[in-house]
């Protein structure tokens, strides 16, 4: 029914009530009166259009009473009248389920009405069809239809249709319990072809640890070789190896694998009634309103109404609310805590050990005391069944990405925005961003949420890399290659957030069990090996972008600010890992002419002589040849690039080595002499600092003399460098240069008048 206020006279009211009391018993026992009651209160209330809006709507609820009686009773053995009568009802149920939805009592009998072969195959399909919840489906009534199921009444095609109805209604499922004891009657339909993939969706939602035998195990293995590599089959394989890795050896795809498809959902756009009518009423009662401010378009697939589901305790709103039940002898009779109740911390941790979770787990995305369950329990079925919640949100209601529709594009950025808070309250990465991240990329445009589809990027859980390369950083590399220099500098900080998660991540769990059992069964050398191949392939980006935005300033900024990060991984992570940045990056940033860059150039510089220099450390204190120890060509590159760099700032020798470059560009750049032209004062990024010294200390010099700094003056005019801020530039001179004379101090520099 219609959640709408309405006016009633008091006979109505009446059997209204008696209506919500009993509904079961009304349907088994529906009066003649009813009927008169109806027509009689229509008649008074001609005149009062709220009124025949209520009135409507009792005739449309005495309809489905009697619908649901004739389908109970089973078919009449008559002809023409029949057919009439049999499609009239289904008509009647139809439109009542599609509209408003069926109360649980109405689908318990439907369901066995469906499944029992009381009537037709079409009939039965058309039933199914339409079992459509109000709010919530009772346990009870899945167990119940689940039993007819052993009966072989019912066709194949009923079977599974009813088995797709099964996962599609899963989440408003009031219970788990009773059906996952059925697990056992679920896994043996396995062996029926049709049924199979559908079984398999339906058993990946429903197993959990204890669930895991190795005869089951035989049994999938089993199905596998007599079928093939089926993805409904390697979903369930998976699962298992999530749970028991011992008792699957066979190599299975990455997890990315799309293995269920979301858009064989017939109730897709009923299921999204479903959850607005559990979030409750709008807060005004719904009305005609005149003009187009509010009026919404047909098609629209978003509402007013947040994806993000209310956190309800379905058991509680049953019994609590609607049998008026106090808390106190709510939690006596069933020993469990209602979210409802939930509402500080320490309430948290003294019912933790009781709470009742909601049908919906999405809903626990918007509550941080919920998430910070999720990641003290280390539930595995917990966090199975947000995967399939924002699986089924992210690829079927959010269409964006098929379609290039961008209407409605602040309430998806609303549930993205959600998801990464989650995401980065419990500092891990969701399975199904990921996979949600492979499926949409290639359509991507590189506008619509971009800062959200970014950081979802940044958050994709640790995987191979040359799993992940073709799925995502291919897609990405395209869009980033001809994109403008602020999409480049966007993407290369997401990226650099993504390795710092998957740094935190390797330096933290690796010697531990995460949460859920990582399929890719990784040593610290492969993990170690993919993070090496996610910084060169960054590194080879950087490089490319580099030449196409002409050694641009600004994006220089943001590749140092990833080597940095990359510079410190053996100090900072405790992971046996030093990569240098390529030959692209490093001398555009020797050679800027921006003071800033050279000064974190330095700096990076410095915290690559410190991490080689532990990590040599740590290989002669264990003298044991390990497969971590870094080769010869590490330290080779390392030392040749501070050769270039003491050459270029201290020596006045640059480019002694590896680096030829054309005379005729040299006589173009009118260089007589470039070997001995280059050091920190004649340094194109310091030649301001050069000047500023000169003016400032000698001001009454009528010409800048910029060799004259040398002697004591150098040391001036380093002392003067480090006081400007310059101080990766101070730590890179003092840690690798040996200087031959100590630097005077302002005290024994001659006074000069200012």
């Amino acid at each position: 029914m219609s959640p709408q206020k309405r006016v009633k006279d008091s006979k109505a009211q009446k059997r209204t009530s008696q209506d919500s009391d009993s509904y079961k018993t009304n349907l088994l026992a529906l009066k003649e009166e009813d009927l008169n009651d109806s027509k009689c209160s229509l008649k008074q209330g001609q005149n009062d259009p709220v009124k025949d809006y209520g009135h409507a709507d009792d005739e449309a609820e005495d309809a489905l009473k009697r619908a649901v009686r004739y389908f109970e009773k089973g078919p009449v053995e008559t002809s023409r009248s029949r057919d009439k009568t049999l499609e009239k009802h289904l008509k009647t149920v139809e439109n009542v389920a599609w509209k408003s939805g069926l109360a649980p009592e109405g689908i318990d009998i439907l369901l066995n009405v469906a499944l029992s072969g009381k009537f037709g195959n079409v009939v039965n399909t058309r039933i199914l069809k339409c079992m459509i919840p109000t709010t919530l489906i009772s346990e009870d009534s899945v167990v119940k239809a689940v039993s007819w199921l052993c009966v072989g009444k019912c066709s194949g095609s009923t079977k599974v249709l009813f088995y797709r109805w099964l996962v599609a209604m899963f989440d408003f499922i009031d219970h788990k319990e009773q059906i996952n004891l059925l697990y056992g009657l679920f896994f043996a339909s396995l062996e029926d072809d049709a049924l199979c993939p559908y079984v398999c969706h339906l058993l990946y939602l429903l197993t959990r640890k204890e669930n895991v035998k190795p005869f089951r195990v035989r049994k999938l293995l089993g199905l596998q070789a007599k079928m093939g590599m089926q993805p409904h089959l390697q979903a369930l394989l998976s699962l298992y190896k999530f749970f028991a890795p011992t008792l699957i050896s066979v190599s299975l795809p990455a997890r990315k694998k799309i293995y269920f498809r979301n858009s064989e959902n017939l109730w897709e756009t009923a299921l999204l009634a479903v959850r607005q009518r559990i979030q409750g009423p709008p807060p005004e009662p719904v009305k005609l309103m005149l003009g187009p401010a509010n009026v919404h378009p047909v098609k629209r697939k978003w509402n007013s109404y947040s994806v993000i589901p209310m956190l309800n305790s379905s058991s509680c709103s049953k019994e609590c609310g609607k049998k008026g039940m106090a808390l106190s002898d709510y939690l006596r009779s069933n020993g469990s805590f209602p979210l409802e109740q939930l509402k500080s911390f320490p309430q948290l941790l003294k019912n933790i050990h009781c709470l009742e979770l909601p049908s919906q787990m999405g809903a626990v995305l918007n509550n941080s005391l919920l998430l910070h369950y999720i990641n003290v329990v280390k539930d595995e079925s917990i966090l199975l069944r947000l995967y399939h919640w924002l699986s089924q949100t992210l690829q079927e209601e959010c269409i964006w990405y098929k379609v290039n529709d961008y209407e409605h594009g602040k309430e998806f950025a609303n549930l993205l925005d959600t998801i990464i808070r989650a995401e980065y309250f419990l500092q891990e990465g969701f399975y199904s961003c990921e996979t949600f991240l492979y499926k949409s990329l290639p359509l991507w445009d590189g506008l619509c949420c971009r800062s959200q589809f970014l950081q979802l990027v940044s958050w994709i859980p640790f995987s191979s890399f040359s799993e992940v390369k073709p799925l995502l950083f291919d897609h990405l590399a395209q869009l980033f290659f001809i994109s403008t220099i602020y999409f480049k500098c966007s993407v290369l900080q997401s990226l650099k957030e993504l390795l710092q998660n998957w740094l935190l991540w390797l330096s933290t769990d690796i010697h531990m069990k995460p949460v859920m059992d990582s399929p890719l069964d990784t040593t610290l050398g492969g993990s170690v090996n993919t993070v090496s191949e996610l910084i060169d392939y960054i590194g080879w980006l950087s490089t490319t972008a580099m030449r196409l935005e002409s050694n641009n300033t600004f994006l220089l900024h943001f590749i140092l600010d990833f080597y940095e990060k990359v510079c410190d991984i053996y100090i900072n992570y405790k992971l046996p890992l030093v990569v240098l940045f390529p030959p692209g990056i490093f001398y555009p940033a020797l050679l800027s002419l921006d003071s800033s860059i050279l000064n974190q150039l330095c700096y990076i510089m410095d915290r690559y002589r410190k991490n080689l220099t532990a990590a040599k450390k740590n290989e002669l204190v264990q003298k044991t040849k390990s497969e971590f120890n870094f080769s010869t060509k590490t330290y080779k590159e390392f030392n040749h690039y501070l050769t270039v760099m003491v050459g270029c700032l201290w020596t006045s020798k640059p480019f002694q080595k590896g680096l030829y470059i054309d005379h005729e560009v040299i006589e173009k750049a009118g260089v007589a002499d470039y070997k001995s032209s280059l050091n920190l004062v004649h340094h194109p990024a310091l030649l301001s600092y050069t000047v500023s010294f000169l003016l400032q200390e000698w001001p009454e010099e009528r010409r800048v003399n910029m060799s004259s700094v040398r002697g004591k003056k150098w040391n001036w005019y380093l002392d003067y460098l480090f006081s400007e801020g310059l101080q990766g530039l101070k730590l890179f001179i003092r840690s690798s240069i040996h200087r031959s004379s100590t630097p005077l101090t302002r005290e024994h520099k001659p006074h000069h008048q200012h």
